[in-house]
């Protein structure tokens, strides 16, 4: 009697795993045992491999971060030497890289290039909390650009305060013209 109950609970066990198992019962057959006898209609198990490639991901609607650019610009720049200087207002109006005449720009032509070579650089992506930055003051300069480039607006802030935003200010120094010393 002992001896059937071990048995019964022995099958009620394995009737269980099998009902637990990938496929609905009991075991998933290997990918080669399957590619021979499932029909063309078949749905392959999750754990089948199959030699279709995934999807590729939809493309993105991010700007790129760098390359050129079409070169067209129309921008007010506002650059602060410091706290006691008077604020610096340049207007840069750009066509294919070539500056207008409605540009007031210290150095419109370099401008102009800088932003057909890389119009992200007044679009720094966000930065990362945990990203570190040195720890260094490069001075008081400010500077605001708002307007449009290459058809995507535009709505910087640039400060000196530390190396990351150092570096921001560098990649897009000739766009922001030479001021208050830095250039």
């Amino acid at each position: 009697m002992r001896k059937a109950w071990i048995h019964a609970l022995v099958l009620v066990s394995v009737a269980g795993l099998a009902a637990c198992s990938p496929g609905g019962g009991g075991p998933t057959p290997s990918p080669s045992a399957t590619s021979s006898t499932a029909s063309p209609s078949a749905t392959p198990s999750p754990d089948t491999e199959t030699t279709v490639p995934a999807p590729s991901p939809p493309p993105s609607s991010a700007p790129a971060t760098s390359g050129p650019g079409m070169g067209d610009a129309e921008l007010a720049i506002m650059v602060k030497p410091s706290e006691s200087e008077a604020a610096l207002n340049y207007t840069l109006v750009c066509r294919d890289g070539v500056p207008t005449a409605e540009s007031s720009h210290p150095s419109a032509a370099a401008a102009c290039t800088a932003l057909k070579d890389n119009p992200a650089a007044l679009s720094p992506a966000p930065r990362s909390t945990d990203q570190a930055c040195t720890q260094q003051y490069g001075g008081p300069q400010e500077a605001t650009v708002t307007g449009i480039v290459d058809g995507s607006p535009v709505d910087s802030s640039f400060a000196r305060r530390d190396g990351c935003e150092i570096g921001l200010w560098n990649a897009a120094k000739d766009i922001l013209g030479s001021a208050g010393g830095v250039s």
